[in-house]
């Protein structure tokens, strides 16, 4: 049985890091760790991401600074992906490198930019217009 937040940040999820990748990470959640991709979804994306007071791009601002300075360079890549789907510009997203830069250190920065490189050739190739 699901609830109205889990159906609100199902939706939600998708909507920011895309149907594939959410529906992979349903599809293979096992007796194991189905329960935690039930609370993320719930919890983060349905209360957390439903919520109104932060506009989506905010929302993706700040985990990228959250995710390059707790060093998650898999989840960075990710939310990067998902700052460009909530309508980050690449300015917006350098500045937000920059600020990484300063707070996090030089290494997190150099990791962020070269994330955020790899994900901009990737979409570029896909024809993305970026």
């Amino acid at each position: 049985m699901t609830s109205e937040l889990f159906e609100a940040g199902l939706k939600v999820r998708k909507e920011v890091l895309g149907e594939e990748y959410v529906s992979k990470a349903m599809d293979s959640a096992d007796d194991f760790n189905r329960s935690f991709q039930e609370l993320v979804t719930e919890y983060c994306w349905g209360h957390v991401w439903s919520g109104g007071v932060l506009e989506r791009k905010q929302r993706s601002m700040l985990n990228l600074c959250m995710l390059a300075a707790l060093n998650r360079p898999h989840e960075f890549e990710t939310h990067f992906k998902g700052a460009l789907t909530n309508g980050c510009t690449l300015e917006e997203l350098r500045d937000v490198l920059h600020q990484i830069t300063i707070y996090c250190g030089v290494p997190a920065g150099v990791d962020a930019f070269r994330i955020a490189r790899k994900v901009l050739e990737a979409r570029k190739e896909q024809g993305g217009d970026d």
